[in-house]
C-alpha cells in the first residue's frame, strides 16, 4: 500500500463518532493538500469495517459517495449525530 493511502487511513481512522472531516482536511492532513479526489479514490477501495469512511464528507456539506451506498452513509451519519 502507497505511503498516501495508508496516511489518509491513518486520518480517518481518527475521526471522532460524531464529528465529519471533508475530503480535502483529510488530505490535507494526510500532505497533499490537493489531492481530495485521491482520498475519495482511496476510501471507495477501502472495506476494512475498522476505517469509518462515512465520516468523511464533501467541502459542499454533502454527504458524497460511498462504497456501501450513499444511503447507509447519510444513516449511519445521522446515527452518530453528525448530520
Amino acid at each position: 500500500m502507497p505511503d498516501f493511502s495508508k496516511k489518509v487511513l491513518d486520518v480517518v481512522s481518527q475521526i471522532p463518532k460524531g464529528f465529519v472531516l471533508t475530503y480535502a482536511e483529510v488530505a490535507r492532513r494526510a500532505g497533499h493538500a490537493r489531492a481530495a479526489r485521491a482520498v475519495g479514490n482511496i476510501l471507495n477501495k477501502n472495506h476494512d469495517p475498522r476505517i469509518p469512511c462515512h465520516r468523511v464528507i464533501r467541502s459542499d456539506g454533502n454527504a458524497g459517495g460511498y462504497n456501501r451506498g450513499a444511503a447507509l452513509k447519510v444513516k449511519k451519519l445521522k446515527q452518530e449525530g453528525a448530520l
